[in-house]
């Protein structure tokens, strides 16, 4: 973390003797986020990984503009600091992704780090190196599902020179999770040897206004090599009306050393043709159809029988070799299921589920929303192979976003999900609940 903190002051210092040229300061952006979080997760069967805890985090971003001439440089800074405001040691588990632990097992007071990007732009192409990249792209997603949110260290480019395509690519080392101020190496469920070389190409075609294409391959060095495919169409039935088809499939390989020992995959706890490897093809299409407020969602998910779904994760080895928790768990990835409490990613799942939300705004309340969904997995096969079982989950959620006024922009979310796994081996039932308040500040 040094390094990349002394690498982002020397490009400060260097780009700080242009401040004056167009773009670089005009263009500028600067703001303050809050998050207030309630956090309670209650085992249904031991209690042993129940948590009820809360917390206060801040999120300083800083976004420069570029400089003139052909090629346009800038610079991105990004400080976090996460507080932890109630919950002791009886309410907080050590396996918490929430909060870092301490030694005696209960919540750190409080973390920080600090981060950023040297950026390039020429023509339609940016370029950003750096230790604050939070990707959005259907073979990583960057998780913001807690007080603060996870980012990777290494580079990106995004290319918009063709019309209607966008081209990316990239290369990251380390992440720092959403609950840490280190940053670790790379790996998936299970694996007790990080991997500092993820790469990733690929691109998104705009057919036409209502028709998306996109192809992504991502490399995971020594664990996984992934293909994705994705198909969005949207039909306009009338002026309030629509029907959007998301069709979604990933084809997951066994690279390098994976299998071995020291670069294991788990499964997601879950069945393995062949132990310890990355085995796997997994298809969703998803179906919305939107009418006026309404919003009804019906799809499916299959997910191969040979083994779990694979996606990129953050190790938690350390230099002694052993393992704790650093609060540096937590990933999220580009399916449906990837839902409150369970994945429903393991080897032979089939999970049907369906959605219904609401926008208030066509009731005058704009801002409002509100909406629950459903999903159940079946024919799960278990960790031995044996026979099968099923599990279900049902979330439900209320957000707001304050409108006009002093308080405007100040959004609450009240979340709340159950889980329930009927026979499932490795996963508990349980009820969890989330109370978030956001709000952001911009100074510039």
């Amino acid at each position: 973390m040094y390094k990349s903190t002394l690498a982002i002051a020397v490009a400060v210092g260097v780009l700080a003797q242009q401040a004056g040229a167009a773009g670089f300061v005009e263009d500028s952006k600067l703001s303050l986020s809050s998050r207030t979080m309630y956090f309670d997760n209650d085992d249904r069967e031991t209690g042993g990984s129940s948590s009820r805890e809360s917390g206060q985090g801040f999120k300083v971003d800083y976004l420069s503009g570029f400089t003139q001439g052909t090629v346009g440089f800038g610079v991105d800074v990004q400080a976090l600091w996460g507080i932890h405001l109630d919950g002791g040691k009886g309410h907080h588990p050590n396996n918490s992704t929430f909060f870092p632990s301490d030694t005696d097992g209960s919540a750190v007071d409080q973390w920080a780090r600090i981060g950023g990007n040297a950026k390039a732009r020429f023509s339609k192409t940016e370029a950003h190196f750096g230790s604050a990249l939070a990707p959005n792209l259907p073979i990583l997603v960057a998780n913001d599902g807690r007080l603060l949110p996870q980012t990777f260290e290494g580079g990106t480019i995004q290319s918009k020179e063709i019309d209607n395509l966008t081209l990316n690519a990239g290369q990251l080392t380390h992440a720092m999770g959403r609950a840490s101020s280190n940053r670790t190496g790379l790996s998936v469920a299970g694996g007790t040897q990080d991997s500092n070389k993820f790469q990733f190409a690929g691109g998104d075609w705009k057919v036409t206004k209502d028709l998306t294409l996109q192809y992504y391959y991502a490399n995971l060095e020594d664990y996984y090599k992934q293909h994705f495919l994705g198909l969005t169409h949207v039909f306009p039935i009338a002026d309030d009306q629509s029907f959007k088809t998301d069709l979604r499939y990933f084809d997951s390989r066994s690279d390098g050393a994976n299998g071995d020992a020291t670069h294991f995959f788990s499964n997601n706890g879950g069945y393995a043709k062949n132990a310890g490897e990355v085995d796997n093809k997994t298809w969703s299409a998803i179906f919305t159809y939107t009418l006026g407020g309404h919003a009804f969602l019906l799809g499916h998910q299959q997910v191969g029988d040979d083994g779990g779904f694979v996606y990129l994760g953050q190790g938690d080895v350390l230099r002694d070799g052993t393992t704790r928790n650093e609060g540096n768990g937590g990933s999220s990835f580009y399916l449906f299921t990837d839902s409150m409490i369970n994945s429903f990613v393991r080897a032979g799942e089939n999970t049907t589920f369906g959605q219904y939300s609401y926008d208030f705004a066509r009731l005058g309340v704009p801002g409002l929303k509100a909406s629950v969904n459903y999903l159940r997995g079946d024919d799960v096969r278990y960790k031995s192979g044996n026979g099968t079982y099923d599990e279900w989950e049902r979330d439900a959620r209320v957000d707001y976003v304050i409108q006009e006024g002093t308080l405007k922009g100040l959004g609450a979310s009240l979340r709340h999900g159950v889980y329930r796994g009927e026979g499932n081996e490795s996963a508990r039932d349980q009820d969890q609940t989330r109370l978030i308040f956001n709000y952001t500040y911009n100074f510039m």
